[in-house]
């Protein structure tokens, strides 16, 4: 660690986390200052409000404006507030859960008030002691329980005095609407109470402003208009077809109900036919136009005798539709009446009760509790500044650690674990203990992939609680092949709860060097087998289809002759193969020949030369990407703004997977397979070839090590016959195959 001396303003201090220089808080003093520090230099512009592994309620009392966002801003106004009211700034440092009253700064306004409102708050919970704590100041029903008035500007009925008034306020909650007091009760606001009486007072203007015109029929208007409305479009029907009989009598057997739609139901119980009976005309059309109520559809008759004896049509033999609307322009006063009705809130009171509230005249009073309630206002929100001081007392110094430092995340102390961790996924033999929750996992996926990291989706499910979430969990050691989607592993959220996890999306990369050192011969090997599978495969399916054919083959054809043996035409190809598997033979003798003619190092930096050749290239694109792996756009897809790399280097990433380990011991397994006698027999061959290759080259070359060796070398003239002579046989044996041929 080490500072960075400025000629002006604060000397912060540096470290270094994940191969990145960040600035380091480490007292209150350096809180205090925060408002100094350039924006650039902060690790975190903004983060979430919610879905973090941290207080909801501190992270809400940070955000003051409410837009789900804490931003730099908002930490520095938090630090600058909590650095007055408080004597010891390093307090912050500490991070109790509770404040003794004495940490309090009465020099300054502010702390004054918080003082004089931990006192009040202790004295409401009936507590005698000098310090106050999360759990004191979290309970804001316990604390104003007992208090008539609390500032928030709602007032129940422990706020009056007197009964009539406390009946009131009972009745506005219930008609005019309701909010929670602070004490945890339901009651009323000025709004409250100024949208009950104002609907008072029109629904009695209303009531009142009714004539006699108003009510044709009397107490039973509203039941006769029911009972008009309820047969209005079927007596419209009724004149509208006898109206097409008067145009035309030959429209009457098409308007009128026909003896075949009778006919079709008289088989049936009609009593179960009411609804098909109902969709015939209401009454015989006639071109008379004259609707007989003696002549009604049974299935409309109840309701026509129901509107006759409301309306006066009893003992009439009929209506013409002159008259029928005439019946209907005597509700048109009644209803325009209706069409202005006020104060519907109220209605359930009834219009003496509405009078008589109105004349009680207890609005005035009301208002005036709702105002002392108000006036209270400075001292209830200095008590919710008391919740505010113990929860960011507690907190503050944690956020600035996942915020400013991301000291949590980078802790070598596996178990302080940072804001954005979930939990830890068990999978595989293996534990990842960086977890973070995604919402919608297809977009989180299209920015992370950008980290370099290889990234599990998983879906995980409660099944004792229910709940259920989607994480993605950084793999950052171990082997990938069994890491596929639809694989399961259990997933521990902070608290312990287990949940049951499926990966759904896989984002691959690197793991180690040592998985990108092996990964060309896995391919090949993966490409061989993939063949020999495929070959076996086709070879399979090949011989299945022969064997089809020759059973369904005609006897005819089984009986043909065979081809007579041509010897001529296998001994060309027996000739061919022996001079292909003789200058094979010769081009491998050559090579074995010259690399035993190389000193020991030789062939190993051959073999090394070989394998870098091979595994070189993927070893320096997972070295480039290991190094370069950033948890920034993991998290930049969960809504934080980072504004800095948070780099996953190889030494550090291995500390976030844990693999499983067992200790070296001997044990019998009785369903452990044996070696077969054929693979018994080639590993004692190989060892025999080693054996004899290892003791060929030592020969030749122990003069190139310095040691002496007595056995005595042909002389250069004999050895260059050899070839001479060689070379004489394999003519001779052209000759001879081409005289076969």
């Amino acid at each position: 660690m080490a500072k960075k001396k400025k000629s002006t303003g604060y000397d912060w201090s540096y470290c270094s986390f994940g191969g990145v220089v960040r600035v380091n808080v480490r007292n209150g003093e350096d809180i205090a200052h925060l408002g100094e520090l350039d924006k650039k230099l902060w690790t975190v512009l903004s983060c979430p409000a919610q879905g973090l592994e941290f207080p909801t309620e501190t992270l809400k009392l940070i955000d003051t404006d409410g837009d789900g966002k804490i931003r730099v801003d908002e930490v520095v106004a938090a630090a600058n507030w909590l650095c007055t009211v408080l004597k010891d700034k390093n307090l912050l440092i500490k991070a109790p859960d509770t404040v003794k009253l004495s940490d309090i700064n009465t020099d300054v306004p502010a702390g004054a008030k918080l003082h004089a409102s931990a006192l009040q708050i202790l004295s409401n919970l009936k507590l005698e002691k000098d310090e106050i704590s999360v759990a004191d100041t979290s309970d804001s029903v316990a604390i104003f329980a007992e208090t008539a008035f609390n500032g928030d500007g709602i007032i129940t009925e422990a706020s009056a005095q007197d009964a009539s008034v406390k009946d009131v306020i009972s009745k506005i909650a219930a008609h005019a609407g309701s909010a929670t007091d602070r004490s945890g009760v339901q009651g009323i606001n000025a709004d409250h109470i100024e949208a009950f009486y104002t609907a008072l007072a029109d629904y009695v203007a209303w009531q009142e402003s009714a004539t006699a015109d108003t009510f044709p029929f009397g107490d039973n208007t509203q039941a006769a208009l029911d009972a008009l409305t309820a047969v209005k479009d079927k007596v419209s029907d009724f004149f509208m077809r006898c109206k097409l009989i008067a145009f035309t009598e030959a429209a009457a057997p098409a308007v009128d109900v026909s003896a075949d739609k009778i006919s079709a139901i008289s088989d049936h119980d009609l009593s179960g036919e009411a609804q098909e009976i109902a969709s015939y005309p209401l009454a015989r059309p006639s071109k008379d136009g004259i609707l007989r109520l003696d002549g009604i559809n049974p299935a409309w008759k109840a309701r026509m005798d129901a509107l006759s004896a409301l309306v006066g049509l009893e003992g009439k033999e009929g209506i013409t539709e002159k008259e029928w609307h005439e019946l209907e322009a005597k509700f048109t006063p009644f209803c325009a009446w209706k069409d202005a009705k006020k104060g519907d809130i109220v209605e359930p009171l009834g219009l003496e009760e509405s009078k008589r509230l109105l004349a009680a005249g207890n609005k005035a009073a009301l208002l005036e509790l709702v105002e002392a309630d108000k006036a209270l206002e400075d001292e209830a929100n200095s008590i919710d500044d008391v919740n505010k001081l113990t929860h960011l007392v507690r907190d503050f110094y944690k956020l600035l650690k996942n915020y400013v430092i991301f000291s949590d995340f980078y802790s070598p102390d596996q178990s302080q674990m940072s804001v954005f961790e979930a939990g830890k996924l068990y999978i595989d033999e293996r534990c990842c203990r960086l977890c973070v929750r995604v919402e919608d996992m297809g977009k989180h996926a299209d920015m992370a992939g950008l980290s370099g990291m290889f990234l599990l989706y998983c879906a995980c499910t409660s099944k004792t609680t229910g709940k259920s979430m989607n994480i993605v969990a950084v793999m950052t050691d171990g082997k990938t092949r069994n890491l596929r989607p639809g694989t399961n592993g259990v997933f521990y959220d902070r608290d312990g709860l287990d949940y049951d996890a499926t990966i759904v999306r896989v984002v691959e990369n690197p793991l180690s060097i040592k998985q990108a050192f092996w990964s060309p011969y896995v391919k090949f090997w993966n490409w061989i087998t993939g063949l020999v599978n495929k070959s076996a495969a086709e070879k399979d399916a090949k011989s299945m289809e022969n064997l089809q054919a020759s059973a369904t083959a005609a006897p005819a054809d089984a009986a043909a002759k065979k081809q007579p043996f041509d010897i001529g035409k296998f001994a060309g190809i027996f000739a061919a193969v022996g001079m292909a598997v003789g200058l094979l033979g010769a081009a491998i003798a050559g090579i074995i020949a010259g690399i035993a003619k190389l000193p020991w190092w030789g062939i190993l930096l051959i073999i090394v030369g070989i394998m870098l050749l091979i595994s070189g290239p993927s070893c320096f694109i997972a070295w480039g990407k290991l190094r370069r792996r950033n948890l920034g756009p993991v998290l930049n897809a969960n809504g934080w703004a980072i504004n800095s790399n948070v780099i996953v280097n190889i030494p550090f990433g291995r500390t976030l997977t844990s693999i499983a380990k067992y200790p070296k011991m001997k044990l019998d397994d009785p369903y452990k397979p044996k070696a077969p006698l054929w693979w018994r027999i080639l590993r004692w061959v190989l060892l025999a070839l080693v054996i004899a290759f290892c003791a060929l080259f030592f020969t030749d070359n122990l003069k190139c090590i310095g040691l002496p060796f007595h056995k005595e070398k042909a002389p250069v003239e004999q050895v260059e016959e050899a070839p001479e002579a060689g070379e004489q046989e394999v003519q001779i044996e052209e000759v001879e195959i081409e005289e076969a041929e």
